[in-house]
């Protein structure tokens, strides 16, 4: 591709990257008996959700009604928004589902929200959250208010859900299994005591991108969560859960500055474009905010950007040639330290390593 002429920073796509990932994991699921309901959340984009679900219009994962509201217009059904639902959303919801007619489903943790969702008479399919670990959302398995939200929601009930989102703490797939099968066990021990009161429970779903991966046994699990492998990135990378070639988003950026004296170039890409993440740094210290690579083979330079204003990038210089090989107005590729945030930096599209353009949804 001809990068020369793009207006940076722009948000760089390498879709056969994409579908290999996406490929691997369904593979992997198929193997494992379980149904892969990937998290779009990343890329934001129809044309990625068709190859994360091997073109299949259903049976995807969202973080923004915004998302869901653009997937669902795009034709896609069985739409799981997997944040807790309140009633300040209740209008938005029930516009998406009349407007387009898909199955939107809702996440609570709560007697509250149950109550408030079955008082609205919103007819969305409902799931409860199970917390197996994090300490983000989610109620105990053992929490008495689960067979009361249940009972409350009736026939909207769906299923369990639990999200092992501390399974991104460790480098250790032997700490990442322990959480996987962890995971497995709290979100089946919910959905079988929900069941002993005679509540039918038909979706047990749980994942992570490390812990669909690396769990041992589905057993009692009917459908996995997982996204981040579509796009990796410098935290996956440094967690062993994918290698440098896996990562398919990239941010173009241009050299704008030289300051010789201090040792620094500067980019056009700082905490907007990369996001301010530093989580990457925990098993990969040398990540910083983002790794310079060369723009056509995507190639390490040994330089990161060591630190992030609002539109700038700085780049410490430790060897004056760099200044020579990447003279003011020449461009790079970086590799992002957490794709999630750097993909919801605003960009609007997707600028393809063959040239297209794909269009994404940003905001909320």
């Amino acid at each position: 591709m001809d990068f020369i002429n793009l207006e940076t920073p722009a948000l760089i796509l390498d879709v056969d990257r994409v579908t290999a990932n996406a490929n691997r994991m369904l593979a992997h699921c198929k193997s494992k008996g379980v149904f892969l309901r990937p998290h779009v959340k990343t890329p934001k984009s129809t044309k990625v959700a068709k190859i994360a679900t091997g073109g299949r219009m259903g049976g995807i994962t969202v973080s923004t009604l915004a998302e869901a509201e653009y997937f669902a217009n795009a034709g896609f059904d069985d739409i799981l928004y997997a944040v807790g639902i309140t009633p300040n959303k209740f209008n938005r919801v029930a516009s998406i589902s009349e407007a387009t007619g898909k199955s939107l489903v809702l996440t609570v943790d709560s007697t509250a929200m149950a109550q408030a969702v079955a008082d609205r008479a919103l007819g969305n399919p409902v799931m409860i959250e199970i917390d197996c670990g994090e300490s983000r959302g989610g109620l105990s398995q053992d929490d008495l208010a689960l067979l009361d939200i249940a009972r409350i929601l009736g026939p909207q009930f769906r299923g369990i859900m639990s999200h092992a989102g501390h399974s991104y703490g460790t480098d250790q797939m032997a700490q990442v299994k322990k959480i996987a099968q962890e995971e497995i066990a709290a979100a089946v021990a919910a959905a079988e005591r929900i069941r002993a009161t005679g509540q039918p429970v038909s979706v047990v779903s749980v994942g992570s991108t490390p812990t669909v991966l690396h769990a041992q046994d589905f057993s009692g699990i009917t459908e996995v969560r997982a996204g981040i492998y579509l796009l990796c990135d410098l935290s996956q990378y440094g967690r062993n859960i994918c290698s440098l070639d896996d990562i398919a988003l990239t941010v173009l950026a241009t050299v704008i500055g030289h300051n010789k004296g201090a040792g620094v170039l500067t980019v056009d890409a700082g905490a907007l474009a990369m996001s301010k993440d530093i989580g990457a740094n925990n098993f990969l210290p040398e990540a910083k905010f983002g790794w310079l690579c060369d723009v056509e083979t995507l190639a390490p330079l040994g330089l990161a950007i060591d630190i992030v204003h609002q539109e700038h990038g700085s780049v410490k210089i430790d060897d004056p040639v760099v200044f020579d090989q990447l003279p003011v107005g020449s461009m790079v590729r970086i590799l992002p330290g957490h794709a999630c945030l750097t993909a919801a930096g605003g960009y609007g599209e997707y600028h393809l390593t063959d040239g297209r353009i794909w269009a994404r949804q940003d905001g909320w």
